[in-house]
């Protein structure tokens, strides 16, 4: 594929609610620019984005894909387009932010069935987060009970001031057949082929295009005080005058065009691809954020230290690379998607990852698209590229000259609600967990692996349990079976054990004694100890007050020691001893028979003794927990933290009119918390949730929960 210049380079994505098109609206695009031959159909599974087996079989967009082409614009000028198509259901949202993170446009998608869905919401909302520009493509138009003037008045009571229709539908649901140019004051006539012939508007919509012409010229020059000037004195501007100063507002995102068409038809097709080279910006019109003099980091946070400082899109500038995704391919290994953010990078330059410090040979460059690639010797800056084996380069980071301490701003990390513990089924799988599990997230850093440690339950030891942990139980499926067809490991799956732990219930004393003899030397120890809560959180202390040798000061370690060891097997109910204040006072020894074991036996009989005389009680984390809803839901949430053992410590109106609510919830409880609270929110919910002290299991629940 040949090499555009950076102003001709437009990156965009598709972003939107799950189920409205975005991958057929991709298809079209690509056959409309001729890179395929056929429409590929997400039910055959024969799209080019989704080339994955799990969508396929799921028939939706799993993680972010590349599709390049070039398109020939009106004005004959010679575009390269980057189209990013993205997943639109929710537990797979950390593919849209690495879209966004590279992307100088996005393109939301909107059914003309279906219209503003929380999708639509949250990735508006996503994009002005980020200052990303936006214009809004109404697909589906040739479907039945498509309405793009219900849908239009949607946008607009959801977004407010600066949506800008650019086009009216010809016919609607099975009589679609063209668009109304509200600029040109044209009506757009389309064949079989996609392709379209100008001809006077219908009749029908004439009254209707040119009120929508007279609103859209009064919106589009009110940005521009020079051209209102010109307007209000009688002056009536061109279409082409009125395209470039939306294309300078949709650039300063205070207008948004609308668009619409269908992606299985091609009606409008053309025209969309057309206005996202005319109207969107090129890398080179948005200066890209970097921390200069960082050290260390990630994608997210930046790094350590340093200064924001912007970096131009230039192609003679000093190369800087952005890893935004890494693909473990079954041919050539890992691959690694880049944008140049400056500079022209070039088959086999070195350049060094300014967080890892390893240094990288970019060997064999190609463009991605789908499955396929298209070999490149140069990449400029503004474009997006793959290259093969950047194994000290994992995403996020950015690969630079030697010397050049520089840090991406990214996308901040995706909490991980939802975890599964992973028991491999085999030795053998055991032996791959950790490898494959870390490529896993290589691919994915939405996935998080975690180690917990495992704990005595009153009977049984129990192993450690390693941990896997998303964004939701759809998540973690799919990981699971890219797990075993990616890297061959086949694992069985649990719930994640609470942390539960026990402190003793009132203070006491005890004696733990050892006294064997059968011949040689024998065991003798003798250490009486008073155990007493301390205050919850405090930790647990031991404390020597032995006077007068009644215990030597050379076994001291040894009673210490089988305290401590005797507390982390576990209380009355199995789970770790904490909080507990352990006074060793008084003890015997024998000159012979005494020793270390025997010292630290007794101290550890000792504490049971105590636990099991005094009583204790359990323990529960509990975690600090932020709702994010609209403010018309926040009673549903209240009552549903209520009903989950949660305490209300606060709630706020944010500036955007949502409300946010803080409780303190048990742990216990949240562990399907982030799918109730889409299902009970209709996904408007958000929640972050982070562990803040322990605290006492009541009673009628100790059974249970233990």
């Amino acid at each position: 594929m040949d090499q555009a210049s950076t102003p001709r380079i437009r990156n965009v994505a598709l972003v939107g609610h799950s189920g409205v098109g975005k991958t057929t609206l991709a298809e079209a695009l690509l056959h409309r620019a001729g890179v395929t031959t056929r429409t590929g159909r997400v039910e055959d599974g024969t799209t080019v984005c989704d080339t994955e087996p799990e969508e396929t079989r799921r028939g939706i967009s799993l993680s972010p894909a590349v599709a390049p082409f070039p398109w020939t614009a009106t004005d004959s000028t010679t575009y390269k387009v980057n189209l990013i198509d993205t997943p639109g259901y929710a537990d797979f949202a950390g593919g849209v932010d690495a879209a966004l993170a590279v992307a100088d446009l996005a393109v939301i998608v909107v059914s003309a069935v279906d219209g503003v869905e929380v999708g639509t919401e949250v990735v508006w909302q996503q994009c002005a987060d980020l200052g990303i520009p936006r214009m809004v493509f109404v697909t589906k138009e040739d479907k039945p009970r498509a309405d793009f003037r219900r849908v239009l008045g949607e946008l607009r009571e959801h977004f407010g001031a600066g949506i800008v229709p650019l086009e009216l539908p010809l016919g609607e649901e099975d009589t679609f057949h063209g668009v109304a140019d509200v600029l040109t004051d044209q009506g757009l006539e389309y064949d079989a082929t996609g392709h379209h012939r100008t001809q006077p508007l219908p009749d029908d919509v004439v009254d209707e295009e040119h009120r929508l012409h007279e609103e859209v010229t009064e919106e589009i020059v009110s940005g521009d005080d020079d051209q209102l000037e010109r307007y209000l004195s009688g002056e009536i501007p061109t279409a082409a005058e009125l395209e470039r100063t939306l294309a300078h507002e949709v650039l300063g995102c205070t207008e948004f065009p609308v668009l619409l068409g269908s992606a299985t038809s091609e009606v409008g097709i053309d025209r969309l691809a057309d206005l996202i080279c005319e109207l969107g910006p090129s890398p080179a019109d948005r200066p890209v954020t970097v921390i200069a003099g960082a050290t260390g980091g990630n994608g997210a946070s930046g790094g350590t230290g340093g200064v924001p400082v912007p970096v131009a899109a230039d192609p003679a500038g000093d190369p800087l690379l952005h890893v935004f995704r890494t693909v473990a391919d079954p041919f050539v290994g890992q691959v690694s998607l880049f944008k140049v953010l400056s500079g022209t990078v070039r088959t086999d330059d070195r350049l060094v990852n300014t967080t890892t410090g390893g240094t990288e040979r970019l060997h064999g460059m190609f463009f991605l698209r789908g499955k396929e690639h298209l070999p490149t010797d140069a990449v400029v800056a503004g474009d997006l590229a793959a290259a093969a084996k950047l194994g000290a380069s994992p995403t996020g980071t950015a690969l630079a000259r030697p010397g050049s301490p520089v840090a991406v701003q990214g996308p901040a990390p995706r909490e991980t609600p939802y975890a599964l513990a992973l028991t491999p089924a085999t030795q053998s799988d055991d032996d791959k967990l950790s490898g494959a599990l870390q490529r896993l997230c290589a691919e994915d850093p939405t996935l998080v692996v975690d180690r917990i440690s495992g704990y005595g339950d009153g009977q049984t030891q129990r192993h450690a349990q390693t941990v896997l942990r998303g964004t939701g139980d759809v998540h973690l499926a799919v990981a699971l079976e890219r797990l075993e067809r990616k890297f061959g490991v086949r694992v069985t799956t649990e719930e994640v054990r609470i942390a539960y732990r026990e402190t003793i219930a009132r203070p006491t004393e005890a004696e733990g004694k050892v006294k064997k003899q059968s011949g040689g030397h024998g065991q003798y120890a003798v250490a009486q100890l008073r155990v007493s809560p301390t205050a919850r959180g405090e930790g647990s202390a031991f404390v020597d007050s032995i006077v007068g040798g009644a215990i030597p000061r050379n076994y001291i370690p040894a009673v210490e020691r089988g305290v401590m060891e005797a507390m982390a097997a576990g209380g009355v109910h199995g789970f770790p001893v904490v909080d507990v204040r352990v006074e060793a006072y008084d003890g015997k020894y024998h000159s012979v028979d005494s020793s270390d074991m025997a010292f630290r036996t007794a101290a550890a009989h000792g504490l049971r003794d105590a636990l099991a005389k005094a009583g204790t009680v359990v323990l529960e984390p509990i975690s600090r927990v932020t709702v994010t809803v609209p403010a018309t839901l926040q009673g549903d949430v209240l009552g549903d933290l209520s009903a989950r053992r949660g305490r209300i410590i606060g709630s706020d109106v944010l500036a955007d009119g949502r409300s946010q609510v803080q409780a303190m919830v048990p742990e216990a409880e949240l562990r399907r918390y982030v799918l109730d609270l889409r299902s009970l929110t209709g996904g408007r919910g958000e929640f972050t949730a982070v562990h803040d002290h322990y605290d006492a299991v009541p009673a009628h629940l100790v059974s249970t929960e233990g």
